[in-house]
């Protein structure tokens, strides 16, 4: 049997590293609960690691939770191995990025077929954008007809199957993923604002959404915390719904998990990718060479690294003859977490209809009083606000281009309160610096894309190794879909949505 080494150092007290490889040129993991009851036994070291993502990554802050499972079984032991140093293992399908878009591939290929799956990520699980978000599943502020419209109906539709399929197995939505059916609001406060959501409205309507135009007296008995003034309104989508992103990760990552006694699935996580092996005869990715691992793969290999799946992308192909410029890149966000706030509750997800064309304000600079835009820090800043599943309020948002810097600043945060506090009257009662206590901040790094739509499809010349990112902001609401449509994809199905509106092929080479 192979021996498990695991070995830790520390350069400083604060500093130290633990590493577990495989040491066996054919390694025998027939016992892999064992394997992954050992590493689990092991975790808790990983509280001592660096909050600093090793490779590509956000920096993890101290709220993120530390986890390793390294599994496999004795169907996947591979025909070769690449060197003492690290173990070599073969799946069918290797997925690149935990985030909920990854795991969310994986969940789909495990579910939907018989094939192996394994799951590498330079950190853990929620560590970037995935954990940042306010978990809307909204089509409030999508087009009717536009590219993204029907991937995510779809995938709307595929998060209410879930949560139908969680409830009739008598558990509660709520508690297993925070799936709340809160509909959305989109505020308006100046009149041309309310002619843009009447005709919101209407649009939505013709497309077969239920949707009704509120004005100011109906919005407020519905929202008596809101102050919008007499001539304000909103345009108000019942069916929308929200969930935790924590709880719907932790619930998609213990389906996965319950296929790795099957030896169908393994995780490699503070594992990062470090680059693609080729066959000498077809050309086609033959593996996946991970910092400790070599990761064969019979079937595909996916890229789902969120902002970084850009530059991991240049990475991986930079010795090959593949031209592929990916021009995602991070969009830093803040969110504000109130914890225990029972000055007054909001009741729907809403967010100002600023937001809407809050997506392209660092580019294109808006003159709406619904959009704070700042050019020299090229920041921009709308209201949003909900209610999470644990009763907190959360209150965004703001976006820029950072680069990947994920520190907190706090004068987002402070103009995040005082816009907020423009359409809530209590919190101007309130003085954000008194409630340290229960005050959090979730930064995160959206994956943008230039023309707003994300990359789902295999690159071309390598037909075996599809792109999924760039979803920006609706990664957590988009991911079934996408999930499906790469499903698809790989086995060459008919896609259930268009793809082709997603391909690289025009957008990222020619």
């Amino acid at each position: 049997m192979a021996a498990l080494s695991i070995s830790s150092s520390s350069s400083s007290s604060s500093s130290s590293s633990l590493n577990l490889n495989f040491r066996s040129a054919k390694p025998n993991f027939s016992n892999s609960n064992h394997i992954l009851a050992a590493s689990l036994r092991f975790a808790q070291k990983f509280s001592q690691i660096p909050r600093n993502r090793a490779g590509f990554g956000p920096k993890i802050t101290e709220n993120d939770r530390t986890r390793i499972a390294i599994s496999a079984s004795s169907s996947s032991v591979p025909s070769r191995s690449r060197s003492r140093s690290s173990s070599a293992l073969e799946f069918d399908v290797v997925v690149v990025g935990a985030g909920i878009i990854g795991l969310t591939i994986a969940r789909q290929f495990l579910l939907g077929s018989d094939l192996s799956v394994a799951v590498v990520d330079a950190a853990v699980p929620c560590a970037g954008a995935t954990g940042a978000g306010q978990g809307y599943i909204w089509m409030a502020h999508k087009t009717p007809k536009s590219a993204l419209w029907e991937l995510a109906m779809r995938s709307k539709r595929l998060w209410e199957m879930l949560a139908a399929s969680i409830q009739q197995k008598g558990m509660d939505p709520l508690d297993i993923l925070g799936w709340k059916k809160t509909g959305s609001l989109l505020i308006g406060r100046t009149s041309e604002e309310l002619a843009m959501l009447k005709d919101r409205v209407e649009l939505l309507s013709k497309a077969g959404l239920r949707a009704e135009y509120l004005s100011s007296h109906a919005l407020l008995s519905k929202e008596p915390a809101l102050e919008i003034g007499k001539e304000g309104g909103a345009a108000s989508i019942p069916d929308d719904c929200q969930i935790d992103a924590s709880r719907a990760v932790s619930f998609i990552e213990k389906q996965n998990r319950d296929f790795t006694s099957k030896g169908r699935y393994a995780e490699f996580y503070h594992d990062p990718a470090i680059s693609l092996i080729r066959g000498s005869r077809s050309g086609e990715v033959d593996a996946v060479q991970t910092s400790k691992n070599t990761l064969y793969c019979k079937k595909a290999v996916v890229v789902a690294a969120g902002s970084w799946s850009g530059s991991l992308m240049l990475k991986l192909l930079s010795e090959s003859n593949i031209s592929l410029n990916v021009p995602v890149k991070p969009r830093k966000g803040h969110l504000l977490v109130v914890e225990n706030f029972n000055s007054f509750r909001v009741n729907h997800g809403m967010m100002e209809v600023g937001y809407v064309g809050h997506q392209i304000a660092t580019s294109h600079p808006s003159s709406s009083s619904s959009n704070l835009v700042d050019n020299e820090q090229n920041l921009s800043i709308s209201m949003t606000a909900t209610t999470d599943a644990m009763g907190n309020l959360v209150l965004g948002s703001s976006r820029q281009f950072a680069g990947f810097n994920t520190e907190v600043e706090d004068s987002i945060i402070n103009r995040i309160w005082t816009r907020a506090g423009e359409f809530f009257p209590a919190l101007r009662e309130l003085e954000l610096s008194n409630l340290s206590d229960s005050k959090k901040v979730r930064v995160g790094l959206r994956p943008y894309m230039p023309d707003g739509k994300p990359i789902i499809g295999p690159v071309p010349g390598l037909p075996n190794l599809l792109l999924a990112a760039g979803h920006e902001g609706g990664g957590l609401s988009m991911a079934l879909g996408t999930a499906e449509m790469v499903f698809d994809l790989v086995l060459g199905n008919v896609t259930k949505v268009d793809s082709a509106p997603f391909a690289i092929k025009g957008r990222c080479c020619n």
